[in-house]
């Protein structure tokens, strides 16, 4: 990856009604050929974000700047910047040929150029013997790789994607996922990638911006994002979560809280953020993959009684929801090679996870 920033925006606002803010006060910088994805719920602001960026909305207040230079008043087409939709936005009377050679005609480039750039494309998104073809007589994923290829056609040095996978059936979004990510990595171009599924983003990107409400909320690796969230909304945003209520008993000298459930159970965790005081009422999580269940749950820093309510098979994994009392239930996700014996609802089980897989939060 390249050093530097390609982006920057410097204190953006956006409201549509002069009251409202949709973009709060937003700071943040996409790094050179890196693959950025904004990730959030909707009206969180991820795709306000991303149409400012395209040159599709204007910032009331604020600055965004590519290479060192302001562009929030720079009409979208000639800011460089390749764009797919969702909807691929394809020309339906043009075939894939003339597609791929729309961007380049406009740029005023020879024929010869333009032949030789289309053809490029068309062998990297593998659709050869298709270029005759008009969207209609395309597939789903046919379609999404012409607008893939159209948008990187005259080399731009960044990219932004707005949800592009969402109307894939799963199996075709999971492969289109590893073809963007290997363009991506073929290419060096740098990607901003708006999308509401958070698998998707884990997948592909270098670095995830949590949106809520207009803000960023946490922006990291998607490996400290799960692994060390900023707070509870991320802690729940990102994967699955077991997110339970409780009260702060005491710190040990290693910084580990105990944290009284209302079953009247105490466990042990680490603290995200500031020493919360005790007594402090607190919110604890840990994720479903981390838990055990069965004899093995005794042998770990925590561990409580529970009632399996349900229990899921789902092929190489397991879901069981248990009651722990105190009118909380926690989720446990296994894998089925691990299920031992035979797990019914109603049956009584030991509920188990290490002190290090726990994060209390205020």
């Amino acid at each position: 990856m390249q050093s530097g920033n390609i982006v920057e925006f410097k204190g953006v606002q956006k409201t549509y009604d002069g009251h409202n803010l949709v973009i709060r006060n937003l700071d943040l910088e996409v790094r050179k050929g890196e693959f950025l994805t904004l990730l959030g719920g909707s009206g969180s602001g991820k795709t306000t974000t991303l149409m400012m960026l395209a040159g599709f909305e204007t910032p009331t207040r604020g600055h965004i700047m590519m290479n060192d230079v302001p562009i929030e008043h720079v009409a979208p087409h000639r800011r460089g910047i390749g764009v797919v939709f969702q909807n691929y936005a394809l020309f339906p009377h043009m075939t894939v040929e003339q597609n791929l050679a729309y961007p380049l005609r406009m740029r005023g480039e020879s024929k010869a150029q333009i032949a030789a750039k289309v053809a490029r494309q068309v062998d990297m998104v593998r659709l050869h013997g298709m270029e005759q073809r008009r969207p209609q007589e395309l597939s789903g994923g046919q379609q999404q790789r012409v607008a893939l290829a159209r948008s990187l056609v005259f080399e731009p040095e960044l990219v932004l994607m707005d949800e592009p996978l969402g109307a894939l059936d799963k199996a075709l979004r999971e492969h289109m996922q590893y073809e963007i990510k290997q363009i991506h990595r073929d290419l060096g171009v740098t990607i901003v990638y708006v999308t509401h599924d958070q698998s998707e983003a884990l997948a592909m990107s270098d670095r995830i911006a949590i949106f809520q409400n207009g803000d960023i909320v946490q922006i990291d690796s998607p490996h400290d994002l799960y692994e060390r969230p900023a707070n509870v909304y991320v802690a729940g945003f990102i994967g699955e979560n077991n997110i339970l209520a409780g009260s702060v008993e005491r710190q040990a000298a290693d910084g580990a809280i105990t944290v009284k459930l209302p079953c009247g159970r105490e466990v042990t965790a680490r603290v995200a953020g500031a020493d919360p005081a005790t007594g402090a009422e607190t919110t604890l999580t840990v994720r479903p993959d981390r838990l055990v269940i069965g004899g093995d749950a005794s042998s770990l820093g925590n561990s409580l009684p529970g009632r399996v309510l349900d229990i899921t098979y789902l092929g190489d994994h397991f879901r069981a929801q248990i009651d722990i009392g105190g009118d909380q239930r926690i989720i446990v996700r296994r894998p089925s090679g691990q299920l031992s014996g035979k797990l019914e609802s109603g049956d009584e089980i030991l509920v188990g996870w290490r002190v290090e897989d726990g994060l209390v939060f205020l």
